[in-house]
């Protein structure tokens, strides 16, 4: 991935692994397309991989963001709610490179 200060935001670095949607704009009028598929293809099929995983075992939690997933999940599928995990995943990541920190899961 390099060097997170590359990036302005974290949307950037996922639009440049491919996912987040291609935006396709003009005039004010906004279309957001499939994801774009850009980027390290490796580093892309980690990060969904992972979120698919997390996908399956979200069903077991009671937490609001597994909630909030478990719904996504049940209303638009489990690959669009692994891509969308992925995503953040990928936001949190740009975040923590940004600021140099370790990791700190919630507290239970």
């Amino acid at each position: 991935m390099g060097n997170a200060h590359e990036f302005k935001n974290g949307r950037e670095l996922s639009a440049w692994l491919g996912l987040v949607p291609r935006q396709n704009s003009s005039g004010g009028r906004n279309v957001l397309l499939g994801i774009s598929k850009r980027g390290d293809r490796y580093l892309r099929t980690l990060l969904i991989h992972g979120a698919r995983s997390a996908v399956r075992a979200i069903e077991r939690r009671k937490d609001p963001w597994s909630v909030s997933i478990g719904r996504l999940k049940a209303r638009r599928g489990p690959n669009v709610a692994a891509v969308a995990l992925a995503n953040r995943n990928a936001r949190v990541l740009w975040a923590l490179l940004k600021r140099g920190e370790d990791y700190r899961a919630r507290a239970a």
